[in-house]
């Protein structure tokens, strides 16, 4: 998947255990030691979300049949001979005669036709099978779920302890929920940015407060287009970019990319035009999810989101980086490096950066034909930044003598990144000067200088 394409690798622990989670990180750890660019991971937790209970075998369901949904390990006896295990404490009070209840993103359907203490029970509106752990949705209804589940807790913990870069908070309600997630990783934050997913009404509402505590969003399609009228969410998914863009966040737009995929070798015609759209949206990453994890095609689904994103980023994008909310000085430099790169047709902009944070100033200026070239000397920044749209990331050591920084990133440019001794690149940094000085210059690849 890595030689397909992928640049981050997500692992979703609401299905994987920490045994699972250990093996593929491992995986992900060797294969950084022997790439071009390193491959970060990012945890993505269960969040306050009623999925169905593991299941040996499909459950197959039909129109008119009834049903109750009862908690996990119930050992339910009762009149009805099908019945569903549930996270039940989530359903606790949320739901009430003649209230829909969507499983599986909407697949199947129930009416709540009784509510009782110890099980719902439900007429089945539509034919289908229930697999494990699918999602269980009440559209408008909040879920009687903290923000951060102690499994949440266990999760976040343990992907501290294996050094993971991003955290995928699900079901951000609000700014306070990411605020929480901040206080959890306190002082053990070594860099560990949080993207928050936006995947009900609630979420969406409170989108700016939202973008401006998180480090990224997600819009993730799936419950989003269940909570909110799925009519309207190709605007939905638009708004919430742009808002991404508004604050200066990473954009990933996520679910039912190539779901067709799963089961067929290529894409239907419908879902290539949705991938390009987001393309055209500015989004930094576009991410699967069924395809990769159980889908019978996970290579070829990489291989084609990489073609139609690489075939769409020749056409302009949207614009909506003009949006920014907040210029500061900082990024009014970041957007003159980018302007004299396009002006002079440099090879590439070059961005010298301990913490990522001059880099994230150079994305946030939108899609660009030009690359960036990142140069950090922290393994986690140089990690993180492989989200960033346009961004291509090494590590490499930053000496007292900027010079000496300078000409080891070109070094890097000639053997790694193929560039000829005549191409001229834009440098901008804040560490190549003492003290708060900040520095834009005009490079050829194959200078050498004696300073």
């Amino acid at each position: 998947m890595y030689e397909a394409g992928m640049d981050v690798a997500r692992i979703n622990m609401s299905h994987a255990t920490h045994e699972d989670a250990t093996r593929t990180i491992g995986w992900i750890k060797t294969l950084n030691r022997k790439v071009k660019y390193p491959v970060p991971i990012l945890i993505d937790t269960q969040g306050p979300e009623i999925r169905t209970a593991k299941l040996e075998r499909p459950l197959a369901l039909r129109r008119g049949a009834e049903m109750v949904l009862v908690p996990e390990s119930s050992n339910y006896d009762g009149p009805v001979p099908l019945s569903l295990e549930v996270q039940f404490e989530g359903l606790k009070g949320a739901v009430s005669q003649g209230d829909t209840i969507f499983l599986d993103n909407g697949l199947i359907n129930l009416k709540v036709t009784e509510y009782g203490p110890a099980a719902i029970r439900c007429a089945v509106l539509d034919d289908g099978e229930i697999g494990s752990r699918k999602h269980v949705n009440i559209p408008g209804v909040r879920i009687n779920l903290p923000s951060i589940t102690p499994k949440d807790r266990e999760d976040v913990t343990f992907g501290l302890e294996l050094d993971v870069d991003f955290i995928a908070q699900s079901f951000v309600r609000s700014c306070e929920d990411i605020a929480e997630m901040r206080e959890l990783l306190n002082d053990r934050n070594h860099g560990i940015h949080i993207v928050a997913k936006i995947e009900n009404r609630e979420g969406a509402t409170n989108i700016a407060s939202i973008a401006e505590m998180a480090d990224g969003l997600m819009v993730a399609r799936g419950d989003l287009g269940i909570e909110t009228d799925i009519a309207t969410l190709p605007n939905l998914q638009r708004q919430l970019v742009r808002s991404s863009f508004n604050a200066g966040r990473r954009c990933i737009v996520a679910t039912h990319l190539l779901e067709s995929m799963v089961e067929n070798p290529i894409p239907t015609r419908a879902e290539v035009t949705d991938v390009a759209n987001a393309i055209y949206e500015g989004v930094d990453a576009v991410m699967l999810s069924a395809e990769t994890s159980i889908g019978d095609y996970p290579v070829k689904a990489v291989e084609q989101l990489a073609e139609i994103a690489m075939a769409s980023e020749r056409f302009p994008d949207l614009g909506f980086a003009q949006d920014l909310a907040t210029i500061s000085d900082k990024q009014n430099i970041a957007r003159s490096a980018l302007e004299l790169a396009g002006r002079i047709r440099a090879s590439g902009i070059v961005v010298i950066t301990r913490r990522g944070i001059t880099a994230d100033l150079v994305t946030n200026c939108g899609p660009t034909d030009v690359p960036i070239f990142a140069f950090s000397n922290l393994s986690q920044v140089r990690r993180r930044l492989m989200l960033n749209r346009g961004v291509y990331s090494h590590r490499t050591a930053f000496s007292n003598n900027p010079e000496k920084t300078i000409q080891t990133a070109l070094s890097v440019l000639r053997q790694r990144e193929g560039l000829g001794a005549e191409e001229r690149v834009v440098v901008i940094s804040d560490v190549l000067a003492a003290g708060p000085v900040d520095a834009i210059q005009l490079r050829t690849v194959g200078e050498v200088s004696n300073k």
